[in-house]
């Protein structure tokens, strides 16, 4: 089969590899879509994602697909069924594990991190991974099933109650969800800080109800303009110490800071303790997508969440790497690659 193997940093080859033998609790999935995530940015730039990445290695843990073999002891999914896949596997038995904690895993098998994800032609995992899904369903949109699925957890994390105000900061494919995710959780008020206008417009279209342009306009005096500056939550999703520190300076008096955006592993925030102090403010973090995947799944196929107007296109297996390298190209939206497409 063809699969774009991750050799190191800047260092991607399509070839043909080996097609995986399932074994009996596993199943073979045709990937038909496979999302580009900043997470494959990190470890393409050589840094750490959620999880160690030993090279060489297929990446791309966002896809979905159709079970192309399955496992004399697989339950509950055939031959044909269109399925996207829950990439991180846990062992139920570690310390973590047993503790509820099953995020942090002691012996966590990450499909598209530290063991051949979806950047291929097919993937083999165990078939408990697995998500059927319905077949009129698009392929591009059951693959956005996984970073919805850390969305939630993030959001879940951010306690919104009814009617509370809420800001996002960034616009890209994870800031519009979520926008979207706080309008679902009953934020009254939803703020979408971006610079971009075509990524603003996008964000009034999936319900945000004001939106602003940090460049041009002085949020703090927008926000006190109109009458918007009693923040309950802000979720950074940039991933950049500067938008971090802006979201601890915007959050209001006992509110919460949800750092989502991945910066890299080196970067420091400065933090003015007597800030914390003073508003009482909870900062958190969320990490990758414990118990949410159904979750995300039923959303998506309930139609109550919009994860396809973002995406930017599709791209073959050979295009991932201008994808991955390109700060410009991935500032028009989230990539689909399909492992069948030709050049």
């Amino acid at each position: 089969m063809r699969g774009s193997v991750f050799y190191g940093r800047h260092h991607l080859r399509v070839e043909e590899i080996e097609k995986p033998a399932v074994g009996p609790e596993e199943i073979l999935v045709e990937v038909r879509a496979c999302g580009v995530c900043g997470t494959d940015v990190h470890i393409y730039e050589g840094d750490k994602g959620a999880a160690e990445t030993h090279p060489p290695c297929v990446l791309g843990h966002e896809f979905a697909g159709i079970v192309a073999e399955a496992g004399e002891q697989v339950k509950g999914l055939v031959v044909g069924d269109h399925v996207c896949v829950d990439p991180n596997h846990t062992c139920n038995e570690c310390y973590y594990c047993k503790e509820g904690l099953a995020h942090y895993c002691e012996n966590m098998i990450g499909y598209g991190t530290n063991t051949n994800g979806g950047f291929a032609e097919y993937c083999k995992v165990h078939y408990k991974q697995a998500y059927r899904l319905p077949e009129h369903l698009p392929f591009p949109a059951a693959a956005m099933a996984e970073p919805v699925s850390c969305c939630i957890h993030g959001i879940d994390m951010c306690h919104i109650r009814p009617g509370n105000t809420v800001l996002v900061i960034g616009g890209g494919m994870i800031g519009l969800l979520m926008v979207q995710l706080s309008k679902i959780s009953g934020a009254g008020t939803v703020i979408l800080v971006e610079p971009v206008e075509a990524k603003r417009e996008q964000g009034r279209k999936l319900g945000a109800d004001l939106t602003i342009d940090p460049f041009q306009e002085d949020v703090k005096k927008v926000l006190k303009e109109r009458e918007a500056e009693r923040i309950q939550t802000v979720i950074e999703c940039c991933g950049l110490p500067a938008t971090i520190e802006q979201a601890l300076d915007l959050v209001g008096k006992k509110g919460t800071v949800m750092m989502f955006g991945l910066t890299k592993p080196e970067e420091t925030v400065s933090v003015k303790p007597f800030s914390v102090f003073e508003k009482e403010t909870a900062i958190c973090a969320s990490y990758i997508n414990p118990y949410t995947m159904g979750r995300a799944v039923n959303l998506i196929c309930s139609g109550k969440i919009d994860v396809t107007s973002m995406l930017a296109g599709t791209v073959s297996l050979e295009g991932l790497e201008e994808v991955l390298g390109n700060p410009k190209l991935r500032a028009k939206g989230k990539y689909i690659v399909d492992p069948w497409m030709r050049n």
